[in-house]
């Protein structure tokens, strides 16, 4: 199966007999300026950006409203059913402003990479439809506690890819990287180094002293232990794990080149155990009566998902749950770099060609060019915007975004479902491999978490950092 993630192109190392002859031709196609216009990756940077300005322009200004829409929690006193919900007439517009938004914007980027604009937004009507299904499963009361958007769109697709086949008039709105790449540079804009002020050495202490250690372990776990020749599959679980779920997988994901069906196994393990997680560590932590800001910080530091961290965290209180959150976030800023370092490792080390070394002009090549999105994102909003126009401006912007970038990620979710089949996801499993690098991994980050929240936290070595509730 062809790798998600990967271009095909003929590396300049992989037939030596021609590589000299062609080394010069090969490497002045990698600079070409036309992959500006013509490269998936830099369209999900300026699709990302223009999602990013309209967003800031309609805050800032005042001027108009710019939000991509969600569907309001039901099951409750106040929407007693989900027609209530749907047969609102500002959610009806809301949602045929997000579908004119995303489709547009999609179908310009298409265009220019030489695809059908008319054949992908037919599809991705039915995309799109399939994709509110999956957010209205996930706004139900209970539900919303528990299983995320992501689940219901991987279960939703992988069911219609499984029964009645993928139809082939959806199939040119299956996007999955393009939607992917878009969502994750909208994101940048929520990563904002001030949260690392906020809780200073000590998140960074337990955010990012523990991530690259859990990673390097269950890297080495996975490829010398258990000897798994996926190596991909192991550097998406290790991420997963360690960072934060679904956003860091599927940054690694397109930075290792990695297959949809390790991402999508990656990501079903992740909200399987979020789950479990979320339930058991309150639960732990009161019974092993555990200070409320350690619990908070180890359960930041290894639950995956930001909303059930929060989540968590409150059910040890306030200061559990500002300290859960904070934590969070602060490992949040890790993806971009992470993903950095996964791309460079993995063009010099593991997917090396031949015995020559490998040039800047390779690494350059191969690298996941949103990725640069992602971090310019951050960077801006973290020191210009939130300097320039203050805090509570920049959480107004960053949350009129989180519409588009939750849609963005729910659509590649429900196009790697439509791509799923289960006989091939399968084999994937290494003889139970994967789930054993998971559970290892998981083990170990929640031990080292631990040690290092009570290490910084319990006030024998540091004075205890004051959190106001």
């Amino acid at each position: 199966m062809e790798r998600a993630f990967e271009k095909t192109v003929e590396s300049p190392v992989s037939a030596p007999v021609r590589a000299e002859a062609n080394e010069e031709a090969v490497v002045a196609s990698k600079f070409s300026w036309s992959d500006l216009y013509k490269n998936e990756d830099w369209w999900a940077i300026w699709l990302g950006f223009a999602v990013i300005a309209l967003g800031f322009v309609s805050v800032v200004t005042g001027s108009f409203t710019f939000k991509g829409v969600k569907v309001a929690t039901w099951g409750t006193a106040e929407n007693p059913s989900v027609l209530h919900v749907l047969s609102d007439g500002k959610f009806i517009l809301g949602v045929g402003f997000t579908f004119i938004v995303l489709g547009l914007l999609f179908s310009i980027g298409l265009k220019f990479m030489g695809k059908n604009p008319v054949k992908f937004i037919g599809a991705f009507a039915g995309v799109f439809l399939l994709s509110l299904f999956a957010y209205t499963l996930a706004a139900q009361v209970t539900m919303k506690n528990y299983l995320e958007y992501a689940f219901w769109a991987l279960l939703i697709g992988m069911l219609v890819c499984n029964t009645i086949k993928t139809p082939n008039w959806l199939k040119p709105a299956i996007q999955t990287e393009f939607y992917i790449k878009t969502g994750l540079v909208i994101m940048g804009a929520e990563v904002l180094f001030s949260n690392i002020a906020e809780f200073g050495i000590y998140g960074l202490g337990i955010a990012w002293l523990v991530t690259p250690v859990v990673i390097i372990f269950m890297w080495l776990f996975g490829t010398k232990f258990l000897k798994m020749t996926n190596k991909a599959m192991v550097m998406i679980i290790a991420c997963a794990t360690s960072v934060c779920g679904t956003s860091a997988a599927i940054a690694c994901a397109a930075a290792c080149k990695g297959k949809k069906n390790d991402l999508t196994f990656a990501v079903g393990l992740s909200l399987i155990f979020t789950v479990v997680m979320m339930v058991a560590m309150p639960f732990v932590c009161k019974l092993f009566n555990l200070d409320p800001m350690i619990g908070g910080a180890w359960i930041g530091g290894t639950v995956d998902s930001t909303g059930a961290v929060v989540l968590a965290g409150e059910a040890l209180g306030p200061i559990g749950g500002q300290v859960a959150a904070l934590v969070k976030m602060i490992q949040n800023i890790l993806i971009g770099f992470i993903a950095f370092a996964v791309a460079i490792f993995f063009t010099t080390k593991v997917d090396k060609t031949g015995d020559n070394k490998v040039g800047i002009s390779e690494i350059w090549h191969r690298f996941p060019k949103f990725i640069i999105g992602f971090i310019l994102a951050s960077v801006v909003f973290s020191f210009l915007v939130e300097p320039a126009f203050g805090t509570e401006t920049t959480k107004a912007i960053i949350k009129s975004l989180s519409g588009f970038k939750g849609w963005c990620f729910c659509l590649a979710f429900m196009s790697i479902g439509l791509e799923t089949n289960f006989k091939e996801m399968a084999s994937q499993l290494q003889g139970g491999k994967p789930l054993t690098l998971y559970v290892v991994g998981q083990t170990f980050n929640l031990v080292l978490t631990l040690f290092v929240a009570w290490l910084l936290l319990s006030g024998l070595f540091l004075p205890i950092p004051t959190i106001v509730a």
